[in-house]
């Protein structure tokens, strides 16, 4: 009990050095804890001090969804204590039930108490984020809007959720080099995110279709790619000289992108491996039908089987017979050039005669 009462004091007293210290009422008292305290003031004025001074306006909708949600949430601890405070009383008689009641209406101030610093923070907190939506890098509220980026991808419950997110935040990228492309680095900073954003949410799609069998992902990245691909070529006619370069590879990582959800929605179709390989994209599929070489080109698996003859064939040679006939249209100097013998011609007796020059 006794080391309760401290702390209650301790941080009473640390609400007054505060409100000391931010220009509220003095006490003109000193404890023996102000000195450990006194870091602790300092770090707050800090954190008042680093405070944006943007006017914070609340969703209407998520104001009117949190009060629904704060009060079935008061009224299922009211049902609760109530319960608990029956069965407590029917436990322990007349006697005890004072205690218990007692006991209840405490947890029940505590669990208000949790449920109100909750839905404060939840305000607190969609506020800022609300208003770090339109901020642009170099902005003070630009780091809040990326955290809560990161917050929402730890809260996705899938791959293919996570994915679909990337992609989003891959098209608020393009948005803010919209509005920094006069800034040479700051241009060149942004869409080295959006490119990243863009592979990591490539990567995970594909790979959920892959892994589930499902065209769905890749219908998902067709509609990114149309819409993005357009942005980007409308940026590339209206940049200067200079970040051109810059977009065009941006446009190139969207014509490869484009070229693997082909591939991989026809591995799907055709029953081949959808995750051969896997590189910054996602699985690399196996063509339909074939095989993929080293280099990345297809080739049928009949000619990968088949051993290639390099030898050029040998031209026919043309039979020639031993004894040709004379004819009339034969050249007795070509027969005599290819050594063969000549006929005599019919009813001539003279012997046949050696038509190959003496050596």
């Amino acid at each position: 009990m006794n080391l309760n009462i401290f702390r209650r004091w301790r941080a009473e007293r640390f609400a007054q050095l505060l409100d000391e210290a931010n220009g509220g009422r003095r006490h003109h008292i000193r404890s023996r804890v102000d000195d450990d305290l006194a870091e602790l003031v300092t770090v707050g004025q800090r954190v008042r001090g680093a405070q944006p001074s943007v006017d914070i306006d609340v969703d209407p909708t998520f104001r009117d969804e949190l009060r629904i949600m704060l009060l079935a949430a008061a009224e299922q601890a009211a049902m609760q204590n109530a319960g608990g405070a029956e069965q407590g009383a029917r436990r322990t008689g007349g006697a005890g039930s004072r205690a218990t009641r007692g006991g209840q209406r405490t947890r029940a101030r505590v669990r208000g108490s949790i449920i109100v610093g909750v839905a404060v923070g939840a305000i607190a907190v969609s506020g800022m984020s609300a208003a770090s939506e339109n901020a642009l890098p170099g902005d003070a509220l630009y780091g809040v809007k990326r955290s809560t980026e990161r917050a929402q991808l730890a809260l996705a419950s899938s791959d293919l959720s996570r994915g679909q997110l990337f992609l989003d935040f891959a098209q608020t990228r393009l948005a803010e080099a919209i509005a920094v492309r006069d800034d040479r680095v700051g241009f060149a900073a942004v869409l080295d995110d959006m490119d990243a954003d863009t592979r990591q949410g490539i990567k995970l799609l594909n790979t959920s279709a892959a892994q589930r069998r499902d065209a769905a992902a890749l219908d998902a990245i067709g509609t990114f790619l149309t819409g993005q691909r357009r942005q980007i070529t409308e940026l590339l006619d209206s940049t200067s000289p200079a970040n051109s370069q810059r977009v065009s590879d941006s446009l190139t990582l969207l014509d490869s992108i484009g070229r693997r959800a082909d591939l991989l929605r026809a591995a799907l179709q055709c029953g081949a491996d959808p995750a051969a390989r896997v590189d910054n994209l996602g699985p690399l599929p196996r063509a339909c039908g074939g095989s993929r070489s080293s280099n990345g080109q297809q080739q049928s698996s009949s000619q990968e089987s088949r051993p290639q003859n390099t030898r050029t064939p040998a031209s026919p040679r043309p039979e020639v017979s031993a004894e040709p006939e004379l004819t009339p249209t034969s050249d007795p100097e070509r027969q005599l050039e290819q050594g063969t013998i000549l006929k005599k011609p019919a009813g001539d007796t003279t012997a046949p005669v050696d038509a190959r020059p003496a050596e």
